[in-house]
Order: C-alpha cells, then sequence, then structure tokens
C-alpha cells in the first residue's frame, strides 16, 4: 500500500457513500435490537459521519440522517442501559457533533447529561454495597463497554466533577486486594468466565485484564483523569497496584513482551500462566490495548521508564510475524483497523523515534484492509456487506474510522474513540 494515505481515504470515503442513508443501508442496523446499541447500530454508524464531517471529508446531512434514524423512539435509560446501549451511547454520540455544531444538539445532551449521572450514581451506590459486604464484583461493574469506567470516560469529557471524582473513587476500591474463600485476590476478580456468566472453564473465576471488559479500562481511566488534573485520594497508588499485578503476570514471547488476557483461579494458585498459543494484541484484549492503557498511566505518573517499556511493547507486537498472524479480523475491537488506529493514537503521546517507528508500520497494517490490486470501493462494499454487519465495533463504520486517523497520522478530530477509553 505505497500511496497509503490517499488508498485508506478512499477506503473510508467507500464505506461512508454505501452507509450514506439509513434508508439504504443493510436493514439489520436499524432494527430495533441493534437501534440502541453503540457497537452495532445507527448510533455507532453516525460516529462515522460525525468524524467525516468534523474533518471536511463529508456532509454534516448525512450525520443528522443516522442520527434521526435512530430517535424515532425513545431511548432506553436506567438499569437497561449501559455505556454502549441506551442513553448514555446517544450521549457519547451527539457530544461528538456538538463540539463541532454548537448549540444544534445543545438541549438533548443537557438532559442526556442529567440521565448519564443519575445512573451513575445508582450504580456507584450499588457497587460500594456490594464491596462494603465483601462480594465479588460482577464485569459489568466496572467495565468499559457496560460498566461505571465507561460512564466516568464520558463525565471526563462532560462533567468532570463529583460524580466523576466519585467513579474514580471507587476505582481505588476496586484496586485494593480482597479475601474470598481464604485467597487473597485483587478486588477486580470475578466469580465468572470472561463472558460474565458463570464457566466450567473458569472454576473459581478469574481476573480479567482486557480494555473491554477488564482493569485495562480502569487503569485507562485512573491516567486520563490524572492527566487532567483530576484526582482523588489514593489515585496514583491505585494506578501502581494494577501495574504491578500487570507487570507479574507480563510474559516474554521471544520479540517482545505479552500480557494474557486473563488469570485463572489455578494459574493465580501455581503463580504461572498455563501454557497457550499467540493471541492477537488487540484493543479488546491483549497487548496492544494493554499498551496504551500503561502508556497513558506511564505519562500521567512521569514514568518515563514505563512509557518507553509501554511504547515498545505495542512496536513489537505490532512487528512480531507470530502476533500479527493471529489477527484475522478488519474491525476496530480485535482487527487491523484497530491496531492501525491504537499506532496513531500511541504515536502522538510518544517519544520522537518510537513515534516514527509506529508510523513506519501503518502501511503493512493497512495494506492488510485493501490487498495490492484491490480498488477502494471493492473493498468498501465487503466490509459492508460482511456478516459482521456495518457497525462501530466488528464492522465496517469503525474500520473506516480506523483507518482515517491512520491515513492522515492525526488522532481524530471528534474524540469519537473516547468510548474506547485509549484517549
Amino acid at each position: 500500500m505505497n500511496d497509503h494515505p490517499a488508498l485508506a481515504l478512499a477506503l473510508a470515503a467507500g464505506v461512508a457513500d454505501q452507509l450514506a442513508h439509513p434508508d439504504t443501508a443493510p436493514a439489520a442496523v436499524t432494527a430495533d435490537a441493534t437501534r440502541q446499541h453503540l457497537a452495532h447500530g445507527p448510533v455507532g454508524i453516525a460516529l462515522l459521519h460525525i468524524e467525516r464531517a468534523a474533518a471536511g471529508f463529508g456532509p454534516w446531512q448525512r450525520a443528522h440522517d443516522w442520527l434521526a434514524a435512530a430517535t424515532r423512539r425513545p431511548f432506553t435509560s436506567g438499569a437497561d442501559s449501559h455505556p454502549f446501549y441506551g442513553a448514555p451511547a446517544l450521549a457519547h454520540v451527539l457530544a461528538c457533533a456538538a463540539e463541532h455544531l454548537p448549540g444544534t444538539y445543545q438541549r438533548a445532551l443537557d438532559l442526556l447529561d442529567g440521565q448519564v449521572t443519575h445512573d451513575a450514581r445508582r450504580r456507584l451506590d450499588t457497587a460500594h454495597r456490594r464491596i462494603d459486604a465483601g462480594h465479588l464484583p460482577t464485569l459489568g461493574e466496572f467495565d468499559a463497554i457496560r460498566g461505571l469506567t465507561g460512564y466516568g470516560r464520558y463525565l471526563l469529557r462532560r462533567d468532570p466533577g463529583p460524580v466523576l471524582r466519585a467513579i474514580l473513587h471507587y476505582c481505588v476500591r476496586l484496586s485494593e486486594p480482597v479475601t474470598h474463600d481464604s485467597e487473597v485476590l485483587p478486588g477486580w476478580w470475578t466469580s465468572t468466565g470472561p463472558s460474565g456468566r458463570p464457566d466450567h472453564r473458569f472454576p473459581g473465576g478469574h481476573a480479567n485484564h482486557g480494555m473491554a471488559h477488564g482493569i485495562g479500562a480502569a487503569l485507562a481511566l485512573l491516567a486520563l483523569s490524572a492527566r487532567q488534573g483530576v484526582t482523588v485520594t489514593g489515585h496514583h497508588q491505585a494506578m501502581r497496584t494494577i501495574l504491578a499485578w500487570l507487570a507479574r503476570w507480563k510474559t516474554d514471547t521471544g520479540r517482545g513482551p505479552a500480557w494474557p488476557y486473563w488469570i485463572t483461579r489455578d494459574e493465580l494458585r501455581a503463580q504461572r500462566l498455563a501454557p497457550t498459543i499467540p493471541r492477537r494484541p488487540s484493543w479488546c484484549y491483549g497487548t496492544a490495548g494493554q499498551a496504551r492503557a500503561q502508556q497513558l498511566a506511564a505519562l500521567a505518573l512521569g514514568d518515563a521508564v514505563l512509557r518507553a517499556q509501554a511504547e515498545h511493547a505495542l512496536l513489537d507486537a505490532l512487528t512480531d510475524p507470530v502476533q500479527r498472524g493471529a489477527t484475522a479480523d478488519a474491525g476496530l475491537c480485535h482487527g487491523f483497523a484497530g491496531l492501525a488506529h491504537l499506532a496513531v493514537r500511541t504515536a502522538a503521546d510518544a517519544a520522537p523515534e518510537t513515534a516514527e517507528q509506529l508510523r513506519a508500520i501503518l502501511p503493512a497494517l493497512l495494506s492488510t484492509l485493501l490487498p495490492p490490486g484491490t480498488a477502494p470501493d471493492e473493498a468498501a462494499t465487503a466490509l459492508v456487506n460482511d456478516p459482521t454487519g456495518p457497525g462501530l465495533l466488528d464492522g465496517a463504520a469503525g474500520t473506516a474510522l480506523g483507518v482515517l486517523a491512520a491515513a492522515g497520522t492525526e488522532p481524530p478530530r471528534t474524540a469519537w474513540d473516547a468510548c474506547l477509553l485509549i484517549t
């Protein structure tokens, strides 16, 4: 992909053109089952059009049309909603648009802000009662997709006041060890499998490291807040506690460090990892997302050594043919678009030499999405019609957003990726 910026822009434009209006998009996207979901539905596709319009690549009308399609019926709030579903998901998307269209969505956004704050308070009360009772958390209590770290990231952007501080205080408590069944466990240990449900493959539960569903998101929120000057008692120690746990379980692949997706009770008792095949270094799980979270923590703590280690961990993962070979998808969540986007975000905060090396990898990453001889329109059609759907996390809209930043090697204009807690 020698002319990777132009081809990447053409690929993103092709996806945007095929998703220009909800009436011509695949019907499943606007169905009730997906309508309110940031990962799969029209609000996630609206993010693509918002980012392109803010960058001067497309008309705002496309974003308005997708938001109109999403909001023909009321959005869910309260206990059945979460950062990627219902009112909080819509709030994130409207916030991205409102920063570039002052006043356009302000009334709706003010109402949604109040709802998000109310829901976060309710969830905090439940979480603190759970901690006080000595019970283990669910993944949905604290994770980025469904939990309090997702709420915290939104409030850091919109209202970095008392409720955000309360979420940060909760993250500090989450980092503290607990004793359960006479064993000392990290405070984020859950009694379920990674799906959030009981799983015979995880007797005794697990400690999840991921950015989507694990402690990586809490580390990132603590770091992002500290970088904006919003901290609470125990804030920096909580980051160090999480970092020490992750350092304990870091492994050497022979081509650089890697972090396991999770730790099982048997591994904790044995104090060593079970043998496993190489795993993809994605955003949701693995080295890529972990490296970004630890880079953010290093910047917040002023730790130059940790910063260099995190940046080189991502560089090593993206240049290791074995780890790259374990990646088979195009999307943001666990595919090549996500890796390219993480490379751009990490490079923006990296030491100059490492930043240059990360940017030099982008053509190779983008070439997996647009192989030589494949026209951008043809690749866009394949993405839009893929069985994964055209949504944000796994589908065409997210892939197009990932390549947009990689095309110009500049961070997004709208911070649409704040929902991923990488910025």
